[in-house]
């Protein structure tokens, strides 16, 4: 009766019937794999975001397929900060990044398409793949002193049916940028190939250097799909307001603006109070950004001045994000030190295998949990990792 691209295995993993025992037991957990930052203790002008959701002009229902013109226009005021010339023309509003890649997927992709994707990487690009047709290929991110895109496995990976190349700036979880060289071997790459670029910066104002990032919307060689949202940008999920920015050579740009156009014009998908609200929530980024970029700083500290006092784990090398990933001993695999940290040390961290690390010895940790409970976190893995 359903569809087979929802013949998805819905039984529980150990890791997940861990994690709810431990949740019904009552005992405290200290979660290392936060994500919610509306939940990790940041403090929100709630008089300013609710007086900018009473807006009288959200009672006029005014359609347009690429979102209001207002909400547009901040987003091009958000590039300008990025020193990136952004038409509000090219800018299309929707609920949320997956939403945008599905506009994408959908523009570029028949049934049974490839869209390259880096690896480790996020999960969620699996599932978006899966209901929207399109089969994805891993190209390798490589650790050698710092994370580099291999631009020769990715050219290898390229088929006939490969329609574009993702890449995630910074990288979620490893927090890697791509760097200058790296952007032109993928102009090179699909400009000879007729490939799009797709972009995902939900993560570019949290680098740790204090410089202005690279922008992929400023990136005109190849076809180029650029999304970002509320949710990282301002810390916002809730409010489900994300954009698609579109950019590459004129004539192909124009074209998939149409096309897109049409897409779009078939969800109408953003809500009007929202789409308004949009100049005043970007306006309180820095704001928020500040809180965030502290707290990151200073676990990622703790994180370094734990380590130093033993010689089982270290750290890889991240520069900008949420999350860290660290390296420890491959005794066992990364779920089985995952569920005994659940179910002896009271803390929950995201195995290395839920990223598509290739091998065993490595665990995700979010660096926006509260920092006694990060550091207390820290203390138990290490204690358990040196135990073993």
């Amino acid at each position: 009766m359903f569809a087979e691209r929802t013949n998805w295995n819905l039984s529980a993993n150990r890791l997940s019937e861990a994690l709810a025992r431990h949740r019904a037991s009552g005992k405290r957990l200290l979660d290392l794999t936060a994500s919610n930052p509306t939940e990790c203790g940041f403090e929100y002008d709630g008089e300013v975001i609710l007086a900018a959701l009473r807006n009288p002009a959200a009672l006029r229902y005014e359609p347009n397929p690429k979102g209001l013109e207002s909400a547009r226009l901040a987003v091009t005021e958000y590039y300008s900060g990025l020193d990136a010339r952004v038409s509000a023309d090219d800018i299309f509003l929707t609920t949320s990044t997956s939403e945008a890649y599905s506009y994408v997927f959908r523009l570029l992709c028949n049934p049974g398409d490839e869209l390259l994707i880096p690896a480790p990487g996020y999960p969620l690009f699996s599932f978006l793949a899966e209901i929207l047709d399109v089969k994805l290929v891993r190209y390798p991110l490589v650790y050698d002193h710092g994370w580099q895109i291999d631009s020769h496995s990715l050219q290898q990976a390229v088929t006939p049916r490969t329609r574009g190349v993702i890449v995630v700036h910074p990288n979620n979880p490893t927090g890697h940028f791509v760097k200058a060289n790296e952007l032109q071997a993928l102009n090179d790459i699909c400009e000879k190939r007729s490939l799009a670029i797709v972009a995902d910066e939900v993560f570019l104002d949290f680098g740790f250097n204090g410089a202005a990032p690279l922008t992929f919307a400023s990136n005109d060689r190849a076809l180029t799909f650029v999304m970002s949202g509320l949710s990282k940008v301002a810390g916002l999920p809730q409010m489900k307001m994300a954009w698609l920015v579109a950019n590459g050579p004129e004539a192909l740009k124009r074209q998939a603006v149409e096309k897109l156009e049409i897409i779009a014009d078939t969800y109408l998908s953003p809500n009007a109070p929202v789409q308004l609200a949009t100049p005043t929530f970007l306006e309180l980024r820095t704001g928020f950004q500040k809180q965030l970029l502290g707290r990151v700083r200073h676990n990622l500290e703790e994180l370094d001045r734990q380590l130093e006092a033993q010689k089982n784990c270290s750290r890889l090398q991240v520069e900008g994000g949420w999350y860290v990933v660290l390296r420890v001993p491959a005794t066992r695999s990364d779920e089985e030190l995952a569920l005994t940290l659940i179910e002896s040390r009271d803390v929950y961290v995201h195995p290395g295998h839920f990223f598509d690390f290739p091998t065993d010895g490595y665990l995700v940790l979010s660096l926006i949990a509260a920092e006694e409970q990060f550091a207390e976190g820290v203390r138990r893995i290490l204690e358990l990792t040196s135990s073993s």
